[in-house]
C-alpha cells in the first residue's frame, strides 16, 4: 500500500505551499543518486517517491482531490505513475538547481544544457459522460479529438541567426573592458530551428488541427471529477519534440433508478398495505442486473435491507459496496365503501395498534447505522 504522501514528505496536512516545497528540496537534497553512490538504488526509490509526492501537493487542484479521495484521486492523471529521472529533472529542474547551484547537472538534464531541453506539446482536455453501468464495469471508449501534428511535408533546419543553438552571443566594449551576455535567440525562441515548406493551414511550427480517434481505457470505480491521462495523445511538439498529454475529466450521468454513494447504491421500494402485512417477493434493480428479495410478513415502513457486493466496485480493488433498499410501504390516498368500512372496522382492532419493541429502529438509528 502506498505511503501517506504527507507522511513521505514529512509535513502536516495543512501545510503550506511554501513548506511542501522546503520539505521536498531537503529530501531531493538527501536522496540524490549522485550523492548516496554506496546505496543508489534504494536512494532513488526514495528519490522518486518524494518527487511523486510533490508533484500531487504542490498542484492545489491535485491536492484538493487527493485530500478527498486519497490516492485513487488523483490516479491516473499524472501521479503515481512512475516517473521516472528525466520526468522529474524536466518538472522540477528549477528546484533541484536552487539546492545544487546553477551548474547543476544529473542525467543529463539541468540548467547547465536547458538550452537543449526537448521541446512539450500543450496537454488537451476533455470531458467523458459515463452511465453507472459503465463506472461498475470499466470500459475502453473510442473519441474524436482535434489535435495539433507535425503537417506532413514539414522540414527543420538549424536556425541561421544562432547556428543551431538556441542562444545568441553578444559582446559589449565597457569601461571594464569587454563583456560578453548570452540570451535567447529571438528567432528561433530558443529552440535551434526553424521550419520549411509550411503547408496552408499550419502555423509557423508546422503545426495542424487534425481529427484522431484515440481509444481511453477506464478502470472500474472511478468518482465523478477524477482526471485519466492518456500519455502523448495531447499537441505534438515542434522540430520532433514530445506530444503532450490528453487530460480526460470524469463526468457521471444521474441513474434512473439507483442513488450513488461512494461505492454503495440506494434503492427506494414501494411496497402496498397486503405485502407488508403478508410479506412478499420483489424484483429490484441493480447495477449489472436484477435481484430478487424476499419481503418478510410485517415488514415496517423504512426498513433498510442491505444486499453485499451489489454496489460499485473499489477504484483501488479492494471489493465491492453494497446495495441498499429502502422499504417504503405506500398508503393510498383513495379508498372505495367497502375499503373503508374495513379500515374503520380495523381502526381499534388491538393487531393494527402501533406497538414498537426494541427491535423497531427509530429514523436517527437508521440514518447513523447508514453513516457508520
Amino acid at each position: 500500500m502506498k505511503k501517506d504522501y504527507y507522511d513521505v514528505l514529512g509535513v502536516s496536512r495543512n501545510a503550506s505551499s511554501e513548506e511542501i516545497k522546503k520539505a521536498y528540496r531537503k529530501l531531493a537534497i538527501k536522496y540524490h543518486p549522485d550523492k548516496n553512490l554506496d546505496n543508489k538504488k534504494k536512494a532513488e526509490e526514495k528519490f522518486k517517491e518524494a518527487a511523486e509526492a510533490y508533484e500531487v501537493l504542490s498542484n492545489s487542484e491535485k491536492r484538493q482531490r487527493y485530500d478527498k479521495f486519497g490516492h485513487s484521486g488523483v490516479k491516473g492523471n499524472g501521479s503515481e505513475s512512475g516517473m521516472n529521472m528525466e520526468d522529474i529533472f524536466t518538472n522540477f529542474g528549477d528546484i533541484f538547481a536552487d539546492a545544487f547551484g546553477e551548474g547543476f547537472s544529473s542525467f543529463g538534464f539541468g540548467r547547465s544544457n536547458r538550452r537543449n531541453k526537448t521541446i512539450k506539446g500543450s496537454d488537451l482536455r476533455i470531458r467523458v459522460k459515463l452511465s453507472l453501468e459503465e463506472i461498475a464495469s470499466g470500459i475502453e471508449k473510442k473519441v474524436k479529438v482535434k489535435r495539433q501534428k507535425i503537417a506532413k511535408g514539414i522540414k527543420f533546419k538549424n536556425c541561421s541567426s544562432c547556428n543551431g543553438t538556441g542562444q545568441t552571443v553578444r559582446i559589449t566594449n565597457t569601461i571594464l573592458g569587454k563583456m560578453q551576455t548570452t540570451s535567447q535567440c529571438y528567432v528561433c525562441s530558443g529552440t535551434g530551428k526553424n521550419v520549411e515548406n509550411i503547408p496552408y493551414g499550419a502555423n509557423k511550427y508546422g503545426l495542424i488541427k487534425e481529427e484522431e480517434m484515440v481509444n481511453i481505457k477506464i478502470p472500474a470505480g472511478l468518482t465523478e471529477g477524477i482526471q485519466l491521462k492518456v500519455s502523448e495523445k495531447g499537441n505534438e511538439a515542434p522540430f520532433g519534440g514530445i506530444p503532450g498529454d490528453l487530460i480526460v475529466l470524469i463526468e457521471e450521468i444521474p441513474h434512473p433508478q439507483l442513488k450513488r454513494e461512494g461505492n454503495n447504491l440506494h434503492y427506494d421500494l414501494y411496497i402496498s398495505f397486503p405485502d407488508a402485512i403478508l410479506g412478499a417477493s420483489k424484483e429490484v434493480p441493480t447495477v449489472n442486473g436484477k435481484a430478487r428479495i424476499k419481503i418478510d410478513p410485517g415488514t415496517q415502513s423504512g426498513k433498510t435491507l442491505r444486499l453485499k457486493n451489489k454496489g460499485l466496485p473499489n477504484l483501488e480493488g479492494y471489493g465491492h459496496g453494497s446495495l441498499l433498499i429502502h422499504v417504503n410501504v405506500w398508503t393510498p390516498r383513495k379508498v372505495n365503501d367497502e375499503q373503508k368500512k374495513f379500515f374503520e372496522k380495523m381502526r381499534k382492532n388491538e393487531n393494527f395498534l402501533p406497538h414498537p419493541d426494541n427491535s423497531e429502529k427509530s429514523f436517527f438509528d437508521r440514518v447513523r447505522e447508514m453513516f457508520s
